[in-house]
């Protein structure tokens, strides 16, 4: 199995499902970096006659307040992508650790570890989000902890899969009848070589966790108005459409699914070159 090195990372690059990916990615990460010059407006202040569609002033009209969409859409990037960043640095964080652990130690903690993240992995990732959201209230940091915890058990699973799969290979058995500690084995010898399968799962949960976002910001479990958040203003818009003001949903809904696809290309290029390169 081959660890991840500069070369692999310019051949990731190179792939087409990547870059697109990476593409993708980086415009609305610089939405939100830059937001404050983007946007032509404040993203809650009233600017101009409610429900215009589309035009050269307004490029993606106003809502029914007659705030501008496009500068929701750019100010909104800002919480999407915070809330989405902490929740996969966290499950990412703390499921990689526990999975490293289950799988080097086995044994009775493997047991313990294996049967609650299965039992967390039982229940649908959707449904126990919206549980924990309510339990611990309606904000952004509660709907990243929330985002989180249901997405532990995916790096769990899979990394300790890798670990078993690893730990008895003849360097591992070398490497521990040299006395290495444990700690230096598990870090130096073992994690570089579930890097690309973490950079896949990584990947993937991302674009789950934009979905998951956008639900909890549906149903009003992330921001309060009049902050913007794409999730939210779908759900404003959502009375608007049968009247014919389409714009209103269709715009933030628009970034969150390319936003969940750029994510999506870069894990299905990774995992593309992880299988060919085992051919």
């Amino acid at each position: 199995m081959m660890s991840l090195n500069s070369s692999s990372i310019y051949i990731a690059f190179k792939n087409r499902y990547v870059l697109t990916g990476l593409i993708i990615i980086l415009i609305f990460v610089f939405m939100a970096v830059f937001a404050d010059f983007i946007a032509p407006y404040s993203p809650v202040e009233y600017v101009g006659p409610p429900l215009q569609p589309p035009s050269r002033e307004y490029i993606m009209g106003t809502d029914n307040l007659g705030r501008d969409i496009f500068s929701r859409i750019v100010y909104g990037s800002r919480i999407m992508l915070t809330i989405v960043a902490i929740a996969v640095a966290i499950s990412g964080a703390v499921g990689t650790i526990l999975g490293l652990i289950s799988g080097y130690i086995g044994g009775i903690l493997d047991r313990l570890l294996s049967f609650t993240m299965d039992s967390i992995y039982a229940f649908p990732s959707l449904i126990l989000a919206i549980s924990l959201s309510v339990a611990l209230g309606p904000s952004p940091i509660n709907a990243a902890i929330a985002i989180a915890l249901v997405y532990i058990p995916t790096y769990f699973r899979m990394i300790r899969g890798q670990v078993l799969s690893i730990k008895n290979e003849t360097y591992i058995e070398i490497a521990r009848a040299l006395g290495l500690p444990s700690t230096r084995i598990v870090l130096r010898h073992i994690l570089p070589h579930v890097t690309k399968t973490l950079m896949v799962v990584f990947s993937m949960n991302s674009a789950d966790a934009i979905l998951t976002e956008a639900a909890l910001s549906f149903m009003g479990l992330t921001v309060q108005p009049p902050t913007p958040d794409w999730g939210f203003d779908l759900y404003k818009g959502r009375g608007f459409v049968l009247a014919g003001m389409w714009w209103i949903m269709l715009f933030p809904g628009l970034c969150i699914i390319l936003l969940a696809v750029g994510f999506a290309l870069i894990s299905e290029g990774i995992s593309t070159l992880i299988t060919t390169r085992k051919r």
